[in-house]
């Protein structure tokens, strides 16, 4: 008797199955910190998928979060597109109190977190590698909390622009950083010395060529909203697999090729694109992922370095805002307020993180602990204090709640 028509035993998963299971318990996830009242959904995301990670349940085993890796990509690729089309060259070039603030604020939480770690045992190298992820901050979070409300004013505007320059700050930082740790594990001098210089040319190449293919072909499109939409989920799309292809960096990549769409569009051919929940779907995807990558040994480790972590990249930021606050438009209030805006961190310190444990998982699990560690902790108090900071700044209506 045939029966190949039956499902095969023992069953195996597939990457659909994956994709919809881990979207539905982190929705459940999500919601039950919600209740809470005082917990963001992005902490029930990473709640759950360490429960259900290797660590603890191993649910979520180590082939299926190599399964996902397709998800997180297309999540950090959504963020950083997002993020890089925030930031406007033209009007940069007449503040260069932004500039210098910018640099003031990511240059002091750096200095303050490697001097911290290394104050906790940790290896001068994980430390300098955490304090150039440290330097990023989550545009995730105040894209979500500008939207939400329409904020408006001098901390809303300095916010985005400062989320934005911290995340190239923080990934030139981490990519000037590789040769050492390609010395580090003992690779040939040909990947010590070209490895890092072929990844970001690559990745800005290919960002160019992508950023004007966009361009034209908006253009053919016009003002059509949906077909933009279409437009910009196939090119971050394209460029996550051309990076692949080319094995360069999707994270430069993708965030090369938002800002240069912003600045090479000089005609405006390119509408400003929601991608609403669509794009919401990638990311609870992501933080479940994050959340099931953690290893509680090595969280349980670094797990004060962690806390000190947060702490000092808070000093390090807010004191070099304040630093030149005399040379702004911004108060010491304002400035104060808007160090609050600069705490969350999630998309690239995640995706750096990712990148480091593709190149040397082993060197990569304590600098996953401690990161990770504290993006839980940054992710949990960041939205409520991005919140607070607008409305006391005046930006956003003092009596609108914002659903985490």
């Amino acid at each position: 008797m045939h029966l190949s028509f039956l499902p095969q035993w023992p069953m195996t998963g597939n990457s659909f199955l994956l994709f919809g299971a881990i979207l539905l318990v982190g929705i459940v996830g999500g919601e039950f910190a919600k209740r809470t009242g005082f917990l963001p959904r992005i902490t029930g995301f990473v709640a759950i998928g360490l429960l259900l990670g290797p660590s603890m349940l191993g649910v979520l085993d180590a082939p299926m979060l190599a399964d996902a890796k397709l998800f997180t990509d297309i999540a950090l690729g959504l963020i950083l597109f997002q993020l890089g089309m925030q930031l406007d060259f033209r009007a940069l070039r007449g503040d260069r109190v932004l500039i210098f603030s910018c640099i003031a604020e990511a240059g002091l939480s750096f200095l303050l977190i490697f001097f911290t770690l290394v104050l906790f045992q940790i290896g001068k190298l994980h430390a300098a590698l955490a304090a150039a992820i440290g330097i990023s901050s989550s545009p995730a979070v105040v894209l979500l909390v500008v939207r939400e409300f329409k904020a408006s004013g001098p901390v809303t505007r300095r916010a985005l622009n400062h989320v934005a320059i911290n995340n190239v700050l923080s990934f030139f930082t981490f990519t000037m950083l590789l040769p050492f740790l390609h010395y580090k594990q003992q690779a040939d001098w040909t990947t010590i010395l070209l490895q890092p210089v072929y990844q970001a040319l690559t990745s800005l190449i290919l960002a160019w060529l992508l950023a004007h293919a966009c361009i034209r072909i908006a253009r053919l499109l016009g003002k059509n909203e949906n077909l933009q939409f279409a437009l910009l989920v196939g090119l971050i799309i394209s460029a996550i697999g051309l990076s692949e292809l080319f094995n360069c960096s999707n994270l430069l990549t993708l965030l090369a090729l938002g800002i240069m769409a912003r600045n090479f569009d000089t005609r405006q051919e390119l509408m400003e694109i929601e991608f609403g929940h669509g794009g919401e779907i990638f990311f609870v995807l992501l933080f479940v992922i994050a959340g099931a990558n953690l290893h509680l040994k090595q969280l349980a480790m670094v797990g004060w370095a962690a806390v000190a972590f947060v702490g000092v990249r808070f000093v390090g930021k807010t004191a070099g805002l304040l630093l030149l606050t005399r040379y702004s438009l911004l108060s010491v209030e304002q400035s104060t307020l808007l160090g609050l805006t600069l705490v969350p961190m999630a998309g690239l310190a995640i995706g750096l993180t990712e990148e480091t444990a593709h190149l040397y998982p082993d060197f990569a699990r304590q600098l996953s602990a401690i990161v990770l560690g504290s993006v839980a902790i940054l992710e949990t108090i960041g939205p409520v204090l991005t919140e607070f900071a607008l409305k006391r700044a005046g930006e956003v209506a003092s009596d609108q709640k914002l659903e985490h």
